[in-house]
């Protein structure tokens, strides 16, 4: 049952010779939007599943009439009988149509009705009802004035919208406008006010109450309609102007034109072509070209969409750079300069640069060169790049390839699409206005492919020097001489990018910096740059160089110094945030404060364990070099094997079961002597672990490592003297070259291990590292692990 509301005056009822001609029980049909009027007439559409039943109920009834009541709901098919409201209005049903899953019904309002007691709660529902009356109003000055004031609002709403208008038309048609009862719910019907009002005007049985709320509505609709209409009047007045402004503009050009003063678009623009044109020197193909397009552009419609795609297509041709170059400085004492004053460190890479640099130098122009830039995050790649280009003298331009799947971007759009537009390249040429820019194409290491095409494949002729002088650009299908522009790339890694690509480039690899090298940077670029940025001053904050070693240590270990200049930020702001709170006139940080500022560290001391089993092994990633405890124990001896944990990759894995099989196949002749383990593998499970098991590692690199841990266990002895080491290993117990040597031995010289253990075939790369690498490290070269067991193991 319902919940009844409380009625603001208890009404009159109608006589009971009156009450006759309307039914005590009837069926509802509840709406979502808004409350049904007495005085209304509308279309009612339903869903036809669940309202058919009640339908045909009514349409079987004498009277052919219902009950429209407001639910709380919006959902009228989940509608429950708590949902509904007190009082609705009595309609009759009219031309009831059932099409498209749907029912249409004409809804003419008749009075008022209570609920007073629920029939059937479930559809069709049926109630028993009761008709509030209304009290009687015989000449009631007040009731009148009302009227008179509803009817006044609703004479100025009818010019704000029309609409307002037809329904006054056919209220008039059924009631006397003076009737006040009619006339307030069809004042209150009109507005737009929300559902929530217009119930509570309905459930209003008393008129002069029900007429005070009404005439508030009305005053609000009327604020709305009149803030509507200045609105649409500003947007008027707005598109007028234009309008009027656009046909001047019109009749001022045709007036020009017939003066002789003034030229139309398509003259004004081949002018424009033309002027441009004059500077440029085009080759042959290219002019022949540009007049056929001249040609085309000059004769199209200009409605024509051919012409807007001429046009574009001699707006980009007419203003690349043809024959425009800038002058190359190619003074190595001013490269070195630049070079020394932007960048600090990397001695043997400014070294390979100004190598290149001399022999440009010497021939007077540096033409048909692609740099490739290999390194870690954060090491300066691109920056070196930028510092080339103001060596030179050149314009410099970037765009990055990473994610790029489409090639396309490197070699335009056909003009046959819609928004064709040319390559990376080409619009590089554009921006830079010179023909010999330096172009850097970063992340090259990352370039995808999919169904769009291959871009790795379209740069093979953007980066070949004996092709890319007669470079094809699809959208300017012509040939373009790219052989004056020093290409520049960057990578993190060489295993993603195509062989062929690489042969093409000039490889200079940038292994990192050491923690000296981080100090003289940070102090030199990083930290007064972050000052300046936070807008302090250098007697606001004292950074101390404790303070500045323990952050490189302890928080950006990296072998780039991208996250130290994050945390340097961090100080800095956090710095500011001391002195702008008033908590500080000066911050000084110390070694001991630092851990206020940034937290606890986010690396430990590298330190090499030192047990037996366990081995120290150095590792390349595309982070740098780092150093790889390796760990070996015995489970159990009741079978022979071997177990590998700590996320291995398949490579590593081969690298651990040739160890095991080589030593564990001459174990007893070679490496067991006065130590009473002639069986030791024979007959135990051997587990072998790499530390941090959530960190991907792989690579051949690990084998002597291994195979030393699993001498260490069976000959139940630690080496006396800390090694870190790296090399892969054969089946026979040969040494084999691997890579990344530089990386390698600046994490031991980072985690304080001056002895090292390298491949004999790695000596030549060992020898041209520079000298301050190689200062205090005693490194012995092997080629066979005989040597390795003698160095580690000699009694």
């Amino acid at each position: 049952m319902m919940s009844k509301r409380i009625i603001e005056e208890k009404p009159e009822y109608l006589d009971d010779e009156e009450l006759d001609y309307l039914p005590s029980e009837i069926y509802l049909l509840p709406l979502s939007e808004r409350p049904f009027f007495p005085p209304q007439t509308l279309p009612i559409l339903m869903s036809e599943e669940v309202w058919r039943d009640s339908i045909e109920q009514i349409s079987q009834s004498r009277d052919k009439v219902a009950g429209l009541i407001l639910t709380q709901t919006p959902e009228l098919n989940a509608a429950t009988a708590d949902d509904f409201s007190t009082i609705g209005t009595l309609v009759s049903i009219h031309h009831p149509v059932m099409a498209s899953g749907k029912v249409q019904f004409i809804a003419e309002g008749i009075h008022r009705f209570r609920i007073v007691r629920w029939i059937s709660d479930e559809p069709p529902y049926k109630v028993e009802v009761d008709y509030p009356q209304e009290p009687a109003y015989r000449k009631n000055e007040k009731i009148k004035a009302y009227a008179i004031a509803i009817i006044n609002s609703l004479r100025e709403l009818m010019p704000l919208n029309p609409l307002y208008s037809d329904e006054l038309k056919y209220f008039l048609d059924r009631f006397d406008p003076y009737e006040p009862s009619p006339l307030t719910d069809f004042a209150a019907s009109i507005t737009t006010a929300d559902k929530e009002s217009l119930q509570e005007i309905l459930e209003t049985v008393n008129l002069r109450v029900r007429m005070q709320k009404v005439l508030k509505l009305i005053q609000k609709e009327l604020e709305v309609a009149e803030l509507q209409v200045e609105i649409r009047q500003q947007v008027e007045d707005k598109m007028s102007l234009q309008q009027r402004n656009f046909f001047l503009r019109e009749q001022l050009k045709t007036i020009q034109k017939e003066l002789g003063i003034a030229k139309d678009d398509r003259t004004a623009d081949i002018d424009r072509f033309n002027k441009a044109l004059e500077k440029l020197t085009l080759p042959d193909q290219a002019l022949k070209r540009v007049d056929e397009e001249m040609l085309k552009f000059s004769i199209l419609e200009t409605g024509s969409p051919e012409y807007a795609v001429t046009r574009n297509y001699l707006d980009v041709i007419c203003n690349l750079p043809w024959g425009i170059y800038s002058k190359d400085r190619v003074s190595l004492r001013g490269a070195q300069q630049v070079l020394n004053r932007e960048h600090a460190g990397l001695k043997d890479v400014k070294q390979r640069i100004l190598e290149f640099l001399a022999v440009g130098s010497l021939k007077g122009e540096i033409s048909g060169s692609i740099l490739l830039f290999v390194g870690p995050p954060g090491v300066g790649k691109t920056s070196i790049g930028r510092s080339i280009a103001n060596a030179l003298g050149r314009k410099f331009f970037r765009f990055s390839l990473g994610g790029m799947r489409d090639d396309a971007e490197i070699k335009g759009h056909r003009r046959t699409y819609i928004g064709a537009m040319p390559g990376k390249i080409i619009q590089a040429l554009k921006e830079v206005e010179t023909s010999n820019p330096v172009i850097m194409l970063d992340e090259i290491d990352k370039v995808g492919s999919s169904y769009h095409g291959d871009p790795a494949s379209a740069l093979l002729e953007v980066l070949d020097p004996e092709q890319n002088d007669n470079f094809l650009d699809h959208y300017l299908d012509v040939r373009t001489d790219l052989s004056h522009v020093l290409f520049i790339c960057t990578a993190n890694q060489l295993d993603t990018i195509p062989r062929a690509l690489l042969d093409r480039m000039e490889i200079i690899r940038l292994s990192g910096y050491l923690t000296q090298e981080k100090i003289e940077i940070a102090q030199k670029y990083l930290w007064p740059r972050q000052i300046e940025r936070c807008g302090l001053k250098n007697s606001q904050i004292n950074l101390s160089d404790v303070a500045l070693r323990k952050l490189i240590e302890n928080y950006a270990r990296e072998a780039g110094v991208r996250n130290l200049d994050k945390q340097l930020g961090r100080l800095a702001r956090k710095a500011v945030m001391k002195i702008s709170t008033g908590k500080a006139k000066k911050v000084s940080i110390s070694g001991k404060s630092l851990v206020d500022f940034l937290g606890q560290a986010r690396f430990d001391q590298e330190q090499p364990m030192q047990a037996i089993g366990v081995m120290t092994g150095l590792a390349w990633t595309s982070m740098g070099g780092t150093t790889l405890n390796i760990e070996v124990a015995r489970i159990h001896q009741k079978a022979r094997g071997l177990k590998l944990t700590g996320n291995l990759g398949k490579v590593m894995k081969e690298s651990a079961e040739i160890a095991y099989s080589y030593i564990a196949g001459s174990f007893s002749e070679e490496f067991c002597k006065n130590k009473n383990c002639d069986d030791f593998f024979d007959k135990s499970l051997i587990h072998l672990h790499v530390p941090e098991g959530a960190t991907p590692k792989d690579g051949p690199s690990a084998g002597i490592t291994i195979a030393s841990a699993l001498v260490s266990l069976a000959r139940n002895e630690r080496v006396k003297t800390t090694y870190a080491m790296t090399g892969e290993m054969t089946l026979t117990g040969f040494v084999l070259a691997v890579g990344g040597v530089r990386e390698k031995i600046i994490a031991a010289r980072r985690a304080r291990i001056k002895n090292l253990i390298l491949p004999a075939a790695c000596l030549g790369v060992y020898e041209e590292l520079p000298a301050y690498l190689k200062v205090g490290m005693t490194v012995k070269f092997v080629k066979h692990y005989n040597e390795v067991f003698a160095i580690l193991f000699a009694d």
